[in-house]
């Protein structure tokens, strides 16, 4: 299969080795990846903000570049959750119906990562080795806005040599949300610090999710406690084999 990679700002600043972990593993299993060098943002943190109007041109340019795949990967459930919901919303605050369906006709194609391993290319054991012991944290986008629900447990779970632990409270928030860690820093940092002391409980040598921006908030915490547990996108795990 033919795939893009929309690998996101955020990532392809601060964790590329997180796009490049996505195409390691979608090449070991046999498919193609294409990176379109002509991707820009998705608009989330302008949309979350009340930029609706200012988000459009990137939608537009989210069209242009994406309408013609099959299918599109997004290692950010956040990133995903904003192409397909918001979007086709954006276009028609700027009365724009035609660009609205088109929207919505690529975001019906785009697929954070783990959807598409399950859903389109029909796949759990993915052929990855890492024997560490790890506890998954469920974003609030991968969670709420997606609803992936089980899919990256069910990959992990498959990873041989992995100690998976369940990680307790998971589905309450890690306090990052983007702007609102800006905006509310002594509440996102409280929120955090029940996140960390739950990670903790676990004795996980790693903690996973499938966005790094919420990695980025639990792993500063993590960090300044000198707790010696590391952050790693799922990708980078389901993409390891020694």
């Amino acid at each position: 299969m033919r795939i893009a990679l929309f690998v996101t700002c955020f990532n392809d600043t601060l964790y590329p080795g997180t796009g490049k972990a996505v195409v390691t593993l979608l090449e070991r299993l046999g498919h193609e990846v294409v990176f379109p060098t002509a991707q820009t943002c998705c608009g989330q943190m302008h949309y979350n903000t009340g930029y609706d109007r200012e988000c459009a041109p990137l939608v537009k340019d989210f069209v242009k570049t994406f309408q013609s795949f099959d299918a599109v990967v997004v290692p950010s459930a956040s990133c995903a959750g904003m192409i397909r919901e918001n979007h086709p919303r954006v276009a028609r605050t700027i009365g724009d119906e035609a660009l609205a369906e088109e929207a919505r006709w690529t975001g019906a194609r785009v697929h954070e990562l783990t959807e598409l391993l399950i859903d389109v290319l029909g796949v759990e054991d993915v052929g990855a080795y890492f024997p560490h012991r790890v506890t998954y944290h469920p974003t609030c986008h991968s969670l709420r806005a997606l609803g992936v629900g089980d899919r990256p447990l069910r990959l992990l779970r498959a990873v041989r040599g992995i100690d998976l632990v369940e990680l307790p409270d998971a589905a309450e928030c890690c306090g990052f949300g983007g702007t609102f860690a800006l905006k509310n820093p002594d509440v996102s940092a409280a929120m955090g610090a029940d996140k960390v002391a739950r990670i903790r409980q676990t004795g996980a040598e790693v903690v996973c999710a499938a966005d790094n921006s919420c990695l980025a908030h639990i792993g500063g915490l993590l960090s300044r406690l000198r707790t010696g547990v590391r952050t790693l996108h799922l990708a980078e795990i389901l993409a390891a084999t020694d």
